[in-house]
């Protein structure tokens, strides 16, 4: 099979790598890896990481292609993840989404954060990379014509502020530790499950 290629990912996979690399430990679960890019080139740079790959079962064969082609001893073969279905059981150090929150609908994103806590360990960190909102607000105009984008292809679907989403996560046991400017308007936000 032909590796699926998202120009993006390969673009943004340095940067962000760099912001993450603080909060990244042990084992580490990748919540809608898409093509499974961001993960080989993490796992390459960090071999002390064990990274699991997750996503539909559409995306599933192409992140296969992926991690088969690099040979990555700690990238095990991805799995299957519904967020608004059944969750691992395994718990992690830390969980990582990349561009996810705005192709799914607010249920599911409260899903995702739900369901991300249960699995991670205490004191572990949830990093979610993509473009968010604040005071109800887009923090740019090329924010406001993507939102308009998305949902005109899924009214469901769109860019989600930060308030609800910090609301989400700390009513699931975690607290806020970094808020990250990224490139092209996008943000890191990054939560840590309590500990008590």
């Amino acid at each position: 099979m032909n590796r699926p290629f998202a120009q993006a990912a390969d673009e943004n996979r340095q940067v962000i790598l760099q912001v993450l690399k603080p909060y990244l430990s042990g084992e580490v679960l990748e919540i809608g890896s898409g093509t499974g890019q961001h993960a080989v080139y993490f796992c390459s740079q960090l071999p002390e990481l064990r990274w699991q790959t997750s996503d539909l079962e559409t995306s599933l064969a192409g992140i296969r292609a992926w991690i088969d082609e690099s040979g990555l001893e700690n990238l095990p073969a991805p799995l299957l993840l519904d967020v608004c279905d059944s969750w691992p059981t395994h718990q992690y150090d830390t969980i990582y989404s990349a561009n996810t929150f705005h192709i799914m609908g607010n249920d599911a994103v409260a899903r995702c954060v739900e369901g991300g806590a249960r699995c991670l360990s205490a004191g572990g960190h949830f990093a979610v990379y993509g473009p968010f909102n604040y005071g109800g607000c887009f923090t740019s105009p090329s924010n406001e014509r993507f939102d308009a984008m998305l949902r005109s292809v899924d009214p469901q679907s769109g860019i989600r502020d930060f308030e609800w989403l910090d609301e989400l996560a700390q009513g699931a046991g975690m607290e806020l530790e970094a808020d990250l400017e990224m490139p092209a308007n996008n943000r890191c936000l990054v939560w840590k499950k309590r500990t008590f």
